[in-house]
């Protein structure tokens, strides 16, 4: 009997195991959570998210691309929860469309600047010498003025300083900032406009000028929930964002500015 005993008190703990293997299995594990972000964001958001990691926080998937085609796939239906905008109209376009959840939050601020190959000769004495400076036959790196929000900023910087009509015919649109910045680092083009934390992140390329801030719209960075988005980690993720002492020493690494206190999104048209 003592045997039979023995027996059953191993079946049985036997048992419990399973039981609690099965019941273990049938709860589907946390998915990432899944952040779509501007493509200058990159280096910044990739720094915050191995910090929220580091102290526990849900594991994070980040899609780094154009706003414009980010904002696109959301309003399509995409499954993002959280979209950090490299400007305000495409975070109202989504707004708009009944694609985000609660407010929009102003999250960072930028400042756009004039890059040549590190190497290259290329001097400015004013803006109003690029058209000169960029050489016969080339053309400027800008991210495509029609939808991406760098591009959209380097137009009207152009506009305002008499510039586009002499340039508008001898861009290079490229898909966003980030491939703008690789192709001057590159050495294919001699010079670009990109967002000064582009440049900084990378030592192939050197500024030749600053745009002054007066030139083009505040460059603003938005963040907000998408719709839809109802999990708590996703809402947690979003307030550690918007932690101001958490993101000030991130910021000031990778040459962000906060974002403007009075920042305030575009109208609806």
């Amino acid at each position: 009997m003592k045997h039979c005993k023995t027996w059953h008190g191993r079946t049985w703990h036997w048992l419990v195991a399973l039981l609690l293997t099965c019941l273990t299995a049938s709860v589907p594990a946390r998915a990432e959570i899944e952040v779509w972000a501007a493509a200058s964001l990159a280096d910044v958001l990739d720094e915050a998210i191995a910090v929220w990691e580091a102290e526990g926080g849900e594991q994070v998937r980040a899609n780094y691309a154009a706003t414009s085609l980010l904002a696109r796939q959301i309003a399509e239906g995409a499954k993002a929860e959280v979209f950090l905008s490299a400007d305000g109209e495409w975070m109202r376009w989504l707004v708009d469309r009944g694609r985000v959840a609660g407010e929009p939050h102003a999250w960072a601020g930028n400042t756009l600047v004039l890059i040549t190959p590190a190497a290259a000769p290329v001097t400015l004495a004013t803006l109003n010498d690029l058209p000169q400076a960029l050489g016969e036959g080339q053309r400027l790196a800008v991210a495509d003025p029609s939808h991406v929000p760098a591009g959209r900023y380097a137009q009207a910087a152009l506009e305002s300083l008499g510039l586009w009509p002499a340039l508008q015919n001898r861009l290079a649109p490229l898909e966003n900032v980030r491939a703008t910045l690789q192709v001057v680092a590159a050495g294919d083009l001699p010079l670009g406009i990109v967002y000064e934390t582009d440049a900084l992140a990378e030592p192939r390329v050197r500024q030749v000028a600053s745009f002054p801030a007066d030139s083009h719209p505040p460059i603003v960075y938005w963040v907000a929930r998408v719709q839809g988005a109802e999990d708590a980690a996703a809402a947690a993720f979003l307030a550690f964002l918007l932690d101001r002492a958490r993101m000030r020493p991130l910021f000031e690494r990778f040459g962000f500015a906060p974002a403007p206190g009075d920042a305030e999104l575009p109208p609806a048209p």
